[in-house]
């Protein structure tokens, strides 16, 4: 998983083919519950590139994205926004897997 950086950055890989943003924080520990099947997850869905965003030093685009829990998912392809995972609520592998499943049909 790429980290991001910049805001720059950040507005050039929205508009990759499938880029899956997973916005998260050091702090948190229902993130911290997801970083043991992310390699699992990146390994079986190659068709995302996978990137992770912290929250905290993205703030601002946090806000303007209606993304108010963590950790949350969303992918974009060729720069819109096609599918969400967004909400406060710890995610298990299992609807993970599902909302992965669900953007490749998009």
């Amino acid at each position: 998983m790429k980290t991001i950086e910049t805001n720059e950055e950040l507005q050039k890989v929205v508009k990759d083919d499938l880029s899956l943003l997973m916005f998260s924080a050091d702090w948190c520990p229902d993130c911290r519950f997801v970083e043991p099947f992310l390699p699992e997850l990146e390994a079986n869905y190659p068709e995302f590139t996978f990137y992770y965003v912290d929250r905290d030093k993205f703030i601002d685009t946090c806000a303007e994205w209606d993304i108010f829990g963590i950790p949350s998912f969303l992918v974009f392809k060729e720069g819109n926004e096609i599918s969400r995972f967004v909400s406060k609520d710890r995610k298990t592998k299992e609807e993970t897997e599902q909302f992965l499943t669900d953007s490749l049909n998009k």
